[in-house]
């Protein structure tokens, strides 16, 4: 098969590519209980450094202990806490499970927002997680560039999960690490109650 642009032959089978860049898996870890999970640069066969320009986690079937759960991220600049400021901004859309879709939304989740502090960041924005048998949430996070000691450090979080009154609920979160220190490690739990039962993965994402 052949690729023809204006009747000439641009590309044969087997002839054509494309470097869309190459992910590589770098940890994975699994929740039982958890009351947080960590991803610590140069622990546990973790890298969190320059060796990757954007690091990318993987949130599959996050399940709560305790119902109307807030799934959240900090991140630690050098220090052991993981504090480092935050401006961030969010918005979430959702749709009733009902007949007809019932009630729906698309708006800011100003609740989420966080200016200049040191909390942890709500992922799924202002809403919270049901924590029955068949409720969780799934979602990825991208961090960029987080070994730089010039710029702030970018990131952006999507997530669907199973709102405790039962809607499909989207979320998008993002902001910036406003510190010149670079990040060097990266911390997920709940507000209340543990991480029951999911899987975090964490990639590095390099050009080519």
């Amino acid at each position: 098969m052949a690729i023809i642009s204006n009747a000439v032959t641009i590309a044969d089978a087997g002839a054509f590519s494309a470097s869309l860049g190459s992910m590589v898996l770098i940890k994975t870890l699994t929740a039982s209980s958890s009351g947080t999970l960590s991803f610590v640069h140069g622990s546990s066969s973790v890298v969190l450094d320059s060796t990757y320009p954007v690091y990318l986690f993987k949130f599959i079937n996050i399940h709560p202990s305790a119902d109307d759960a807030e799934f959240r991220v900090g991140f630690r600049d050098g220090s052991t806490a993981y504090d480092a400021t935050k401006t961030t901004t969010a918005f979430e859309c959702f749709a009733k499970e009902t007949a007809g879709g019932g009630s729906t939304s698309l708006a800011i989740s100003a609740g989420a927002d966080l200016a200049q502090s040191t909390d942890f960041q709500n992922i799924n924005a202002a809403n919270g997680i049901g924590n029955g048998n068949d409720e969780c949430l799934s979602g990825e996070l991208f961090l960029f560039n987080p070994s730089s000691t010039t710029f702030v450090k970018h990131f952006i979080a999507t997530c669907q999960y199973y709102h405790f009154e039962n809607y499909a609920t989207n979320d998008r979160v993002a902001g910036y690490c406003n510190v010149t220190a670079a990040i060097d490690a990266v911390q997920f739990k709940m507000h209340s109650g543990n991480i029951d039962s999911g899987i975090i993965k964490l990639y590095g994402i390099k050009d080519s």
